[in-house]
């Protein structure tokens, strides 16, 4: 025969039924299907490495991707040179010359911001896409290289089943209002800040 459970094991599994019966009617209340709108944001790092992982997830359920990187692309990051492999499953395209202080060029830096937003408004009308990343478009809209009011109602009319993930630090307020899933990264500590350059399969 087995002991009997200890007065600890028998609240615990209370307390996990109790937990189980919240989880259980928070789960059959969620019952809308619909492509979601989600942003990272923040100072802390993992903002386009979470939609990238977002990517791969998709890939795996069978879904077509599309990606816009606005800011970066003076260097090849391990993702770009992972997801070029698979060119009929993602649609891969770097439009930045690096970061803002790399390029020192407000004009060219509009110009490239402006051609990734001629892709993404494609990508955001086409069904075939499961999986929608624009990554640093926050940048791109905090320093008002791109007006912001065409890109929300793009955002809105894109196909029902379409999810869009929108990464980089300082997403505006009226993008956030819009977004079903908001998460702001929070830097504790950084290798950076201790004298640890990037590091490949880490931060590129």
């Amino acid at each position: 025969m087995s002991p009997e459970p200890s007065r600890e094991e028998i609240a615990h599994a209370a307390r996990m039924q109790r937990k189980k019966g919240i989880i259980d009617a928070a789960m059959e209340r969620a019952n809308i299907d619909r492509g979601v709108l989600l942003v990272h944001s923040g100072n802390g790092k993992g903002k386009s490495s979470a939609a990238f992982g977002m990517a791969v997830r998709a890939l795996g359920h069978g879904m077509k991707v599309g990606v816009v990187q606005f800011i970066k692309g003076k260097i090849a990051t391990g993702e770009e040179q992972f997801f070029r492999r698979f060119p009929d499953e993602i649609s891969f395209h770097v439009m930045g010359e690096g970061f803002t202080w790399d390029t020192q060029d407000k004009s060219r830096d509009i110009a490239n911001a402006t051609a990734g937003w001629d892709i993404a408004a494609t990508m955001l009308q086409d069904e075939s896409l499961g999986l929608v990343i624009l990554d640093e478009l926050n940048i791109v809209l905090h320093y008002h290289y791109l007006p912001l009011e065409p890109i929300l109602a793009a955002i809105k009319e894109r196909p029902k089943m379409q999810h869009l993930v929108i990464t980089g630090r300082g997403a505006p307020e009226p993008l956030i209002e819009i977004a079903d899933t908001v998460t702001s990264m929070t830097e504790v500590k950084h290798a950076y800040r201790a004298g640890i350059r990037a590091q490949r399969g880490v931060e590129l």
